[in-house]
């Protein structure tokens, strides 16, 4: 018989720092993630918009879904910056976390198959149409900043989500539990102000945010936001990097904990941004190949470099 705690272990087995599971209701935030996307703050992602309908319910992922199974995997590492070399944010430092997850998740998904012949699954690493913050602060992982991050008291926010759908029925978890405080570290370090406060609650306006421009945003960035883009070249953690939550304490020993993936650990050596401003696309091909920088497509990565070496 598979139970909560049993799924706990085997998460744990497979190196995931939490894990948690609760039901598979309707999400209670579409409304609010509509309006964000009504407001214009989602930028040009066009494709969230159209993905509304099925963020509203976990049937269009599995028929008959009862339970999620929340795990998160610590990415953690040292990146200090380098001048001259471009800089990338944390998580994307190593291989690319869609695979590195999914494998894990899958090799759950096996093991419990075997034990619930019966039962469905559905491994999500991201690119799924779900609410993923949601879920995993119902299922206990953390709760959300005022950065909008996922943060769990105890080990900060340096974590990437990962999920299995299933139709078993399963014990859940209680929804995670904390706050801010008036503590707006992350509101005053933001390089481009993007986090905002409307209607009583914190949100991210990713027109301004660093990581929308250096990665999703396509074509020219505005003048008036290169300059505060600094070296960020693919992504920023600077929301994170002041957070009180991810620095380490006698207290609380676990908080900025570093990761013990090997994938994550392989991080490769990335040309100058004199060499990435004009890299060739055949080179821009082999060098981010695994990689989530991939993401950012030749003529952003091109870009992004060209604006970090006019704001050196």
């Amino acid at each position: 018989m598979i139970t909560a705690e049993g799924v706990k272990h085997l998460a744990a087995d497979e190196g995931f720092e939490l894990c948690g599971v609760t039901p598979a209701g309707p999400p209670e935030g579409i409304e609010f993630f509509e309006s964000w996307i009504e407001k214009g703050y989602a930028g040009s992602m066009g494709w969230l918009a159209k993905s509304v309908e099925l963020r509203s319910t976990l049937e269009s992922l599995l028929p008959g879904a009862k339970s999620v199974i929340a795990c998160a995997a610590v990415y953690n590492q040292p990146n200090e910056p380098v001048p001259g070399q471009p800089r990338i944010a944390k998580y994307a430092l190593g291989r690319d976390y869609h695979k590195v997850l999914k494998g894990r998740l899958h090799r759950m998904r096996r093991a419990l198959a075997e034990q619930a012949q019966e039962a469905e699954w559905r491994v999500c690493v991201d690119s799924a149409p779900m609410l993923e913050r949601e879920w995993a602060h119902r299922a206990g992982i953390g709760w959300f900043g005022k950065n909008t991050c996922l943060i769990n008291s105890q080990r900060g926010s340096w974590f990437l989500l990962g999920f299995l759908l299933t139709t078993l029925d399963l014990d859940s978890d209680a929804a995670a539990e904390g706050g801010c405080g008036t503590c707006k570290a992350c509101i005053e370090a933001c390089p481009t102000g993007a986090i905002i406060q409307e209607d009583g609650a914190w949100q991210v306006d990713a027109r301004r945010c660093i990581s929308y421009l250096t990665i999703e945003h396509k074509g020219e960035i505005d003048a008036e936001l290169q300059p505060l883009m600094g070296g960020w070249t693919f992504g920023c953690d600077v929301c994170q990097e002041v957070c009180p939550f991810n620095s380490a304490r006698a207290s609380q020993p676990l908080r900025a904990q570093g990761t013990s993936e090997p994938d994550f650990l392989k991080t490769r050596a990335w040309p100058n941004l004199e060499q990435l401003a004009q890299i060739s696309h055949e080179d821009w091909d082999v060098l981010t190949q695994g990689s989530p920088v991939r993401r950012a497509g030749w003529d952003g990565i091109k870009r992004n470099a060209q604006i970090n070496l006019a704001n050196r």
